[in-house]
């Protein structure tokens, strides 16, 4: 048995309906270029705003490196002057204590050696020593047959500078054990003293030596032994 084809013949109103659809998926992919090329120009839009944007970023960052340069030159410049200021201040602090000691170790070496009424017949400045782990050292040490006096100076004392004058007749009797059977006397003097200071030395039993006028006073009616 033969199959056989027919072939349908084209009508007006197919070829229109052909037409109608070409035209409409024309429109459409009318529709899809204008879209991808809108998509297109939004894309460049962006990557030319970011283009803008990281252009922009590199100059703040570029600005802000500079200023951290500047800064650092700041810093160093600050530093520099700290640190120049800190050895003036240092000299300066060294050349008032230099002044102190040589003042008061004048003016006991001058005759001013009574300490509770004892005379110390023989005078030493800048005295130290290091032992076993132990070291100190001693501003003014006035020595007679059975006491010492320790003399701390300071150009201007502290009560912070009590319990390192206490510590003084300690030491001393370790680096120095020749005398460790001797009375000890402390002293404190100094070219500026306050009221709660010589309080706390009277408390402890510490001579106040200070400066008055042009004279050396010396305070020890509480001295103590230590």
């Amino acid at each position: 048995m033969m199959n056989t084809l027919q072939n349908q013949t084209a009508t007006p109103e197919s070829v229109w309906a052909l037409i109608h659809a070409i035209g409409k998926k024309q429109e459409e992919t009318d529709r899809i270029v204008q879209e991808t090329a809108l998509q297109m120009k939004e894309t460049d839009r962006q990557m030319k705003e970011t283009d803008r944007r990281m252009k922009e970023t590199d100059l703040q960052m570029k600005e802000t490196d500079r200023r951290m340069k500047e800064l650092q030159k700041t810093v160093d410049n600050t530093g520099k002057q700290v640190s120049s200021l800190q050895k003036t201040v240092g000299a300066w602090a060294n050349n008032h204590g230099s002044f102190a000691e040589e003042y008061f170790y004048n003016s006991f070496e001058n005759g001013k050696q009574n300490f509770f009424g004892e005379y110390f017949d023989d005078i030493q400045k800048n005295l130290s020593s290091c032992w076993q782990g132990v070291k100190d050292e001693y501003d003014i040490v006035l020595y007679n047959h059975v006491s010492v006096a320790l003399v701390e100076v300071k150009y201007k004392a502290h009560e912070n500078d009590i319990p390192n004058v206490l510590r003084k007749a300690e030491t001393y009797r370790i680096l120095f054990p020749n005398y460790k059977n001797f009375k000890i006397y402390l002293g404190l003097a100094s070219l500026a003293f306050y009221p709660e200071l010589e309080q706390k030395c009277i408390n402890e039993g510490i001579a106040v030596i200070k400066q008055v006028g042009d004279s050396v006073i010396i305070y020890d009616k509480h001295l103590k032994v230590f």
